[in-house]
């Protein structure tokens, strides 16, 4: 316990048998409970190793809250494996509900998005987005390559020959990161890197017809249609690996990256293109992004003042968003604006 003065923790140290009904604990009961009569002991155990009890209505928020983060990784990670597009935050919480999918407090909601993902799958069709990652490793490693990728089932997307050098983009299974990361550190001998373009390769066009005719019955509604997956997720594998060694090269600036989100954001910036929707309130998006709306909308119900910023990225149809506080700080993805939001909401 940090406070060594129990006065500035506590109000009394009078223990009750009943709060409730302001009924006081017998000295016979606390020394069979405590082994002892001393009420400031007492306290001293209860602070220390004692549960904190909530109310029924404090639980049920904090379900409701993690419920919510569940469904929200799920959209951040998953797409509909017949049009690429993830769903949206509300039409997976209905399909956890069908499935009668409950989460526990005491673990986070990451972990129990992809031990719902199984349970989902056997009755929705979804499944966890692709990586995409860009390997570069010297020509000798060309043969080596190609054989491991094709033995994960990866998708190439893209080779490139210089020189002395091969670059593949490809897409593969998150599963399988780490054992690719391990190849280029072995094989290349510190001439090859691997990077991560993209956590999860999803197709984010505002495509809403098509979207809402390929999604399950049970997942449609009325008003809602895919939500883009906006910004890299986080993702505790990939990351790890990737701050720990970066690229297999020498990577000079990735701890770094960690720690300065904003840095990380402006060299984001630097790749896009032009603005497609300048910064503004989530409320004035074009119907044009109606599906994008429809998920903002959620940081305005949790605080007010949240802006955003939609722009395409260089030679190709991805737009992403970026989203700024009510003070004005730019924080990136959507999934970082939700979680400040949610943060300021309990406050």
């Amino acid at each position: 316990m940090g406070e060594k003065d129990i006065d500035e923790v506590l109000q009394a140290t009078t223990v009750f048998g009943n709060v409730s009904k302001g009924t006081l604990a017998k000295h016979e009961d606390l020394v069979d409970v405590f082994g002892t009569g001393d009420e400031d002991k007492i306290c001293r155990t209860i602070l220390a190793e004692g549960d904190l009890q909530v109310s029924d209505k404090e639980r049920q928020l904090e379900l409701d809250s993690l419920f919510k983060d569940v469904a929200s990784v799920l959209s951040e990670k998953c797409i509909n494996p017949d049009n690429n597009k993830p769903y949206t935050i509300s039409m997976l919480e209905r399909a956890l509900k069908d499935v009668h999918f409950s989460v526990d407090l005491h673990r986070n909601a990451k972990q129990q998005a992809l031990e719902a993902l199984p349970v989902l799958q056997a009755k929705f069709a979804i499944k966890r987005a692709l990586m995409r990652l860009q390997i570069q490793v010297p020509k000798s490693c060309k043969a080596e390559a190609i054989e491991l990728l094709a033995k994960l089932e990866a998708e190439v997307e893209t080779k490139d020959f210089s020189a002395s050098q091969m670059t593949i983009t490809c897409l593969v299974e998150p599963g399988h990161f780490r054992q690719i990361h391990s190849w280029v550190q072995q094989s290349s001998e510190g001439q090859g890197r691997l990077e991560v373009v993209s956590l999860a390769a999803i197709d984010d066009t505002d495509t809403s017809a098509a979207f809402d005719s390929a999604t399950p019955q049970h997942l449609q509604t009325s008003t809602t249609s895919a939500a883009a997956l906006d910004g890299p997720a986080s993702d505790a594998t990939a990351a790890k690996a990737i701050s720990n060694s970066g690229f297999v090269a020498p990577a000079q600036a990735l701890p770094t990256r960690r720690n300065a989100p904003a840095e990380s954001s402006s060299r984001e910036e630097a790749n896009l293109g032009e603005v497609i929707y300048p910064r503004g309130s989530i409320s004035g998006l074009p119907e044009a992004h109606a599906s994008r709306k429809e998920r903002f909308a959620e940081l305005e119900d949790l605080q007010q003042g949240w802006e955003v910023e939609l722009r395409g990225r260089k030679g190709g149809t991805t737009v992403d968003a970026f989203f700024f506080s009510p003070t004005g700080e730019s924080v990136g993805a959507f999934v970082n604006a939700r979680r400040a939001a949610l943060q300021a909401s309990k406050q």
